[in-house]
């Protein structure tokens, strides 16, 4: 009975631990964009995170949690020694947890999902052989974590992609960006509301078909676009964009440049007089092209155009950053609270069984437990993850963060516990691509690539030498 007790406090403190290294860790990932593109200071980005992190693993943290409890190793060879899981998934949640504070010392944007994965499989093989390994389920989720960043680097280029093309290359990107602003809000929150529906409301006991979902996020969709449009139909345009001149100036330079580009193409390719005349067209039109940009003093930092489209931009980015922020709270609490349900769960009942019920103030205590991480130690890794891979912007940061929650919130109802890391770099990876490669700090992306491939390993290690203390201390004594 004291051994019992002993344990329950065990895996409860285990898993706070394991819940304030997520939030320390991983929501860095979420917020990052936001701090790095400007639209959210590091205070505010915290503030947002706790209230959206606290929502998503609150309404819609079951899911995932049972993949995390009996979908990784088979549970019922323990059937004849329950506390034997009881220590290994208290070792899997110690380990994992150790390993992430280091990394989030140094400022490493690590998975959480490949540290638990890593250790639970780790202390399954070492109790109960590699035959006791669910492959099939790891299989799956070894998946996931090559498609979820190929996904969401293919949405985040496709999105920015579309914004390059509809606003930023237009004729006039404020006016522009006016008229696109509704419809993109718009679908932000239609996909936020049926991904709430499909899952949300499980707590609630409310049953409803994917009809009436579909119908009601349409309909917010709807609303939310109209009265953006009012918004933005309402709010008057600086000064400094008050004249057509200084609109069409910007999209003079653009223009200019993209046809020395084209010129000097053909120019390549020429010999002779047509060489030699192409060249002095080219010389008069980079001329004409830097009286443009002193006309205009455009750059790409500086040009107002740009600044008004980044500025409402912004806006939208906040909203996507509160997306992400539930999104990752709806998949990554069950990486504290799974293995802490299964153990509650065989104590309580005194044997092996499936998936335990996952209480609602597991999910209030996985997500206090994300939230006090975030405030106390987020900022590691924030500051870290939020400038390094590439220049971000408002336009280039709702990209990658709407692409990032969209393949996190798919991932979460088909109970696959994919790395929030994986899809916010690959999304971040994907805008970076459409600007071009050298776009992109390779150097960076090398070493988070090596952060990941250490991570399972690491943690494992560390899950089995906590194992063997465990064991000795509980089960022999």
């Amino acid at each position: 009975m004291e051994i019992a007790l002993t344990l329950k406090i065990l895996v409860l403190l285990i898993g706070f631990y394991m819940a304030w290294n997520i939030g320390a860790n991983d929501v860095s990932n979420a917020m990052g964009t936001s701090v790095g593109s400007g639209a959210l200071t590091l205070r505010r980005a915290v503030l947002v995170a706790a209230v959206l992190e606290f929502s998503g693993a609150f309404l819609l943290g079951s899911n995932v949690s049972e993949t995390m409890q009996t979908g990784l190793i088979e549970v019922s060879q323990f059937s004849g020694q329950p506390l034997l899981l009881v220590v290994g998934m208290c070792s899997a949640l110690l380990g994992a947890s150790i390993w992430l504070q280091i990394a989030s010392y140094f400022g490493w944007p690590v998975s959480t999902t490949h540290a638990i994965v890593g250790a639970i499989i780790g202390f399954g093989a070492l109790a109960s052989g590699w035959g006791g390994i669910e492959w099939g389920m790891v299989g799956s989720i070894a998946a996931s974590w090559v498609i979820s960043p190929l996904l969401s680097g293919i949405l985040a280029y496709l999105l920015f992609h579309v914004v390059q093309v509809q606003i930023l290359f237009s004729m006039n990107p404020t006016e522009r960006t006016r008229q696109l602003l509704p419809l993109f809000t718009g679908l932000l929150f239609g996909v936020f509301t049926l991904s709430f529906l499909f899952g949300g409301l499980s707590h609630l006991d409310l049953q409803l078909s994917i009809l009436y979902s579909i119908g009601l996020a349409l309909v917010v969709a709807i609303l939310a676009a109209l009265i953006t449009f009012v918004l933005v139909q309402r709010t008057p345009l600086p000064p400094e964009l008050a004249t057509q001149e200084l609109r069409n100036l910007p999209q003079q330079f653009i223009s200019l440049q993209k046809a020395i580009k084209h010129l000097e193409r053909v120019r390549t390719s020429s010999r002779g007089a047509p060489r030699d005349k192409l060249s002095t067209i080219l010389s008069e039109m980079r001329t004409l092209s830097d009286e443009v940009k002193s006309r205009t003093s455009l750059s790409s930092k500086k040009a107002s155009e740009f600044r008004n489209v980044e500025k409402m931009f912004g806006y939208l980015q906040i909203l996507s950053a509160c997306f992400v922020a539930f999104a990752h709270g709806a998949n990554d609490v069950a990486n504290a609270i799974g293995p802490v349900a299964a153990v509650l769960g065989i104590l309580k009942e005194g044997v092996v069984a499936g998936a335990a019920e996952i209480p609602v103030w597991l999910l209030v205590f996985g997500g206090l437990g994300i939230v006090i991480g975030l405030a106390t130690w987020g900022w590691r890794v924030i500051e870290t993850i939020g400038k390094k891979i590439t220049e971000l912007t408002p336009t280039r940061g709702f990209s990658a963060e709407f692409a990032a929650a969209t393949t996190i919130l798919i991932a979460s109802k088909l109970g696959l516990p994919i790395s929030t890391t994986h899809c916010l770099v690959g999304a971040v990876l994907g805008v970076g691509m459409a600007r071009g490669i050298k776009a992109l700090n390779l150097g960076m992306l090398k070493d988070i690539v090596l952060s990941w491939i250490v991570t399972m390993p690491a943690s494992a290690l560390m899950g089995i030498i906590i194992f063997f203390g465990l064991k000795a201390l509980f089960l022999h004594a």
